[in-house]
């Protein structure tokens, strides 16, 4: 049957590749990057980075757009200054044009 659901084998979660992928994600730009003081703040970490996957990262696959759409600021005029966002504690940062308050 055409579009049915693999099955991976118990044990072997290698074999599925969207989910090592974004494991793989978590570890190389969250977790080598933090020291986690417990299960709380682990999970608390991960949901701040699910936010940041689905709503900032560019993902080459999407056209540089992130899963769930990012607006895009336009710069209002030459004085406009572009705004640093820092966005888990830090480690990554999204940038928008500053409105010119003049």
């Amino acid at each position: 049957m055409v579009g049915s659901p693999i099955r991976t084998s118990l044990k072997s979660p290698w074999q599925n590749a969207f989910a090592e992928r974004f494991i793989g994600s978590i570890r190389r730009i969250l977790m080598n990057h933090v020291i986690v003081f417990g299960e709380h703040h682990a999970r608390s970490l991960i949901r701040d980075f699910i936010h940041f996957y689905n709503n900032f990262r560019p993902h080459q696959g999407l056209g540089g757009q992130s899963p769930l759409g990012r607006t895009v600021s336009n710069r209002d005029s030459p004085n406009s200054r572009l705004r640093s966002h820092p966005v888990l504690n830090g480690l990554s940062h999204f940038y928008d044009w500053e409105k010119d308050a003049a």
